[in-house]
């Protein structure tokens, strides 16, 4: 699922809901803005750190549009009756660490805390260590228990600093028995 063309894997959620992942597209942004404009407020703020009303297109497509190999994103969706709605992302940027990558995921409000959060994450650092990154930095405002949560849950955290309401923290991968169902979500 790492590449636009490969099939996606198939997610069942702890209330039995049932979503796909699969690797990002460009054709993708308009879901994108989609997503944003279901999050709640606080949401978005965890996520982007700011109070933003919506996510501009230019921003949508760049976040869309990605190389697969240094640069990926993976996102959850379901079948909303008149086509696929995006409900998850997770994507990793890189550092100027090859082996270093940035990551974040977001879950739209309604989706959360049915392992979609922790799903995503999982995924997405398996298909950045087949790319030969071992290491991840996260973000994450110091008062969003959930999400500090949720990165120790899936990802060894062997660094952790807070300086002005937010922590940084550089992660390593769980082995495979560590970080795979959807045990708790974002």
């Amino acid at each position: 699922m790492a590449e636009p063309g490969e099939p996606a894997r198939e997610v069942v959620l702890r209330n039995g809901g049932r979503v796909r992942v699969r690797a990002i597209r460009p054709d993708d942004a308009p879901r994108l803005v989609a997503l944003f404009d279901r999050l709640g407020r606080d949401t978005v703020y965890q996520r982007f750190f700011t109070a933003k009303k919506r996510l501009p297109p230019d921003w949508a497509r760049r976040l869309a549009t990605v190389d697969y190999s240094r640069r990926l994103a993976l996102v959850a969706e379901h079948d909303a009756g008149d086509g696929p709605e995006l409900v998850g992302v997770a994507r990793w940027d890189p550092t100027d660490d090859l082996t270093t990558a940035e990551v974040a995921v977001v879950v739209e409000d309604r989706w959360q805390n049915q392992g979609l959060g922790t799903a995503l994450l999982a995924d997405l650092l398996r298909t950045a260590g087949a790319r030969g990154i071992s290491r991840f930095r996260a973000w994450v405002l110091a008062d969003n228990a959930r999400m500090l949560r949720l990165l120790a849950r899936v990802a060894e955290v062997r660094e952790r600093r807070t300086r002005r309401g937010v922590t940084e923290l550089l992660l390593t991968p769980r082995d495979a028995g560590g970080a795979g169902g959807p045990a708790a979500g974002a």
